[in-house]
């Protein structure tokens, strides 16, 4: 059985990243992905430099391209669902069956959000309900615009969107959990606060256009700022004995190693700001260490 210098679960921006640095060091390499990357349903990626506003399956195709253009590198369409640490490497067994062999292991694989269950709100999810300013403010600037959000993650939105629109309000979908210093400053900047539940998100092909209250009021509305609890795509880190940290991502160091030895993790999987760009730089982090390793483990 072929053995490859690394297996990489995830094969998105950030694996895809890791594998170029890999492939042009002439690594044997083996690709792994279910093909469901975290943003699939947004209709456009901003803010990474010479693609700001292409379509995220162009830019992955892309990037696929051209990693697979490096004669050591390997890609197949499968989900990786077990992976076990055997003397000098591992083993990494798929939903078909097939079991593949490493020296080392990257995971790459991004995370799984939870929507909450608010009527419609899948529907605008990474359409018209955005996560991050960066990626999406631009789009929605100067719209009447909501966060859904409560306590020091709404404040954060604030401080960060304030400067986007002039129309801004909280939605805390409950009781306000703030401040009275975070009060103050809500207050300072005209930014208004409901906590009345909510029951939907009424909109058109994912365009909200007003949030509907469960006492049947209404506010009308452009644009959403949430970010939806999210978990992991797959408990191998964890199984492995990867340290899970307590936001739910898999705890590495600055050049993107695991706490078990053999195992780095790059992407969203690691990183709460979550972004193309940033994938794509701890990717080629982890893809250099990882050949660092292994030509110290042989030089």
């Amino acid at each position: 059985m072929k053995k490859y210098d690394i297996i990489i679960i995830g094969g998105s921006y950030s694996g895809l990243s890791a594998a170029m640095a890999l492939g042009r060091t002439l690594r044997n390499v083996l690709i792994i992905d279910s093909g469901k990357p975290c943003n699939r349903f947004t209709p456009h990626s901003h803010n990474f430099i010479t693609h700001d506003g292409a379509v995220p399956g162009d830019i992955s195709a892309k990037a696929q391209e051209q990693v697979l253009a490096y004669p050591t590198v390997e890609f197949i369409t499968d989900t990786a669902k077990e992976a076990i640490k055997k003397d000098g490497g591992f083993e990494v067994i798929t939903a078909s069956g097939i079991a593949y062999n490493s020296k080392k292991l990257l995971v790459a694989t991004g995370v799984i959000d939870i929507m909450p269950d608010i009527k419609g709100f899948t529907e605008c999810w990474a359409k018209s309900v955005v996560h991050c300013p960066y990626c999406h403010g631009y789009e929605v600037r100067g719209k009447k615009t909501g966060i859904l959000a409560n306590g020091d993650a709404a404040y954060h939105y604030a401080l960060l969107v304030s400067q986007l629109t002039d129309d801004l309000s909280i939605y805390t979908n409950g009781k306000a959990e703030f401040t009275t210093e975070q009060l103050e400053k809500f207050a300072k900047n005209n930014i208004s606060i409901n906590n009345v539940k909510i029951a939907e998100l009424d909109h058109t092909d994912g365009y909200v256009n007003s949030i509907v209250f469960e006492d049947g009021s209404r506010q009308s509305m452009d644009a959403i700022y949430s970010k939806p609890v999210n978990v992991q795509h797959t408990d191998i880190p964890e199984k492995l004995g990867c340290t899970i940290n307590e936001f739910g991502l898999i705890q590495v160091d600055d050049m993107q190693r695991t706490n078990v030895a053999g195992v780095f993790a790059s992407g969203d999987c690691t990183n709460g700001q979550r972004a193309v760009a940033i994938a794509v730089g701890s990717g080629m982090k982890a893809g250099a260490m990882i050949n660092a390793e292994l030509a110290m483990e042989v030089f």
